[in-house]
Parts: structure tokens; C-alpha cells; sequence
């Protein structure tokens, strides 16, 4: 029954991301919040695919995904740290902006996260390292294709985007803008994707 499957686990909540700043690749931990989401999710977890023998458990290298997965996993019985990492899997880097709000980039620069909204997609923020959700996709695909089911992954929002719009079909837009919950799961069936 679940031999074909992925089952994927945003990170749970942060303080940031309970005060809409841009974590990106800003390494913030869980708050209690996302503690106890991490662990809900575990439980159901359980009593999906029980012990998850032959499950591969793979997270992104953050502070907020591997304190998420280790949640997950103390919460289905298993050993916390009985699972591996893969750097491609990090979050989407937002360069300059990250660690800010969108109302204090707009303070220091006017008119910028309005020129991100025009194609928020293929919009790549300014700074050094800074991605476009096509940029993360273009790394987040081979890294999910190549994780063998079943298996449980703990990544980011980002990394359900950039899925919602390779596998699923969504449009950039939709891709771009789609609210990415911390106290689901997502089953993902070879292409098909959905919430549970």
C-alpha cells in the first residue's frame, strides 16, 4: 500500500514564520508551535505506515527541518535521529531580504515587493546567493526523483511549490502563491499529489 509513496512534511511553524519574516536559508529553530505540529503529524504518521519498516526518512540540512523530522519520528516510536539528510532540499534563498518583512524591504527600497508580485515566480530577490522559486525547482525535482519510496521527507514550503508546479501541473501563479500548511501531510503517489 505504501510501497509507491513519499509522504512530504513542511517544517513546522517558526517565530519568524508566525511574523511573516523571510527565513529562506536563515537557520531559525521550531517555535513550540511547530513542536507540537511536528509531533501531531508523527502520530498520524503512526497510524498511517505504523513502525514505517523499509521507510527511507530524508530531511532538508535546516535547524527547522531536522528538529521537525526528529519530532516526527520520537513521535512514531522511532529512533530521532534514524534518518539522513540532503543539502539540495533547503529552503529557497531570498538573498538580501531574508530575515526581513515584506513591510521593511518596502521601507528601505519602495516599490520592490511589488515588482516581485508582477512575476513572483521567476522573480530572483537581489544579493549574492538569492533564488527564484524556477531556481529551486530546478534542484528540488532531481532531489525528490531520486529519493526511493516509501519514504517520509521533511523540507520547506518552497519545496511543495516547486512539486505543486513540476508534478502537479499548477501554474506559476497558483505555484507561487499556494499557502503551504505545517500540520499536514502531503501524499505524493508518483505525480499525484495530495493533502491528508
Amino acid at each position: 500500500m505504501h510501497d509507491r509513496v513519499i509522504y512530504l512534511v513542511r517544517h513546522g511553524q517558526t517565530d519568524w514564520n508566525a511574523g511573516r519574516r523571510l527565513q529562506g536559508q536563515a537557520d531559525v529553530p521550531v517555535n513550540a508551535t511547530g513542536l507540537a505540529q511536528a509531533r501531531a503529524n508523527g502520530v498520524k504518521l503512526r497510524t498511517l505506515i505504523g513502525r514505517a519498516e523499509g521507510f527511507d526518512f530524508v530531511a532538508s540540512p535546516m535547524l527547522r527541518t531536522r528538529q521537525t523530522i526528529e519530532a516526527i519520528r520520537a513521535a512514531m516510536g522511532l529512533d530521532p535521529a534514524g534518518y539522513r539528510i540532503d543539502p539540495r532540499l533547503i529552503e529557497v534563498h531570498f538573498g538580501d531580504w531574508q530575515e526581513h518583512t515584506f513591510a521593511e524591504i518596502d521601507a528601505k527600497a519602495p516599490g520592490s515587493t511589488a515588482k516581485r508580485d508582477l512575476d513572483k515566480w521567476n522573480f530572483v530577490p537581489p544579493g549574492k546567493y538569492a533564488e527564484s522559486y524556477a531556481m529551486l525547482m530546478a534542484r528540488i525535482v532531481p532531489a525528490m526523483a531520486e529519493i526511493t519510496p516509501p519514504a517520509v521527507v521533511v523540507a520547506h514550503g518552497g519545496t511543495v511549490r516547486s512539486l505543486f508546479r513540476a508534478w502537479g501541473g499548477m501554474s506559476e501563479i497558483d505555484a507561487a502563491n499556494l499557502d503551504v500548511p505545517q500540520d499536514r501531510i502531503l501524499r505524493i503517489a508518483g505525480t499525484k499529489l495530495e493533502w491528508i
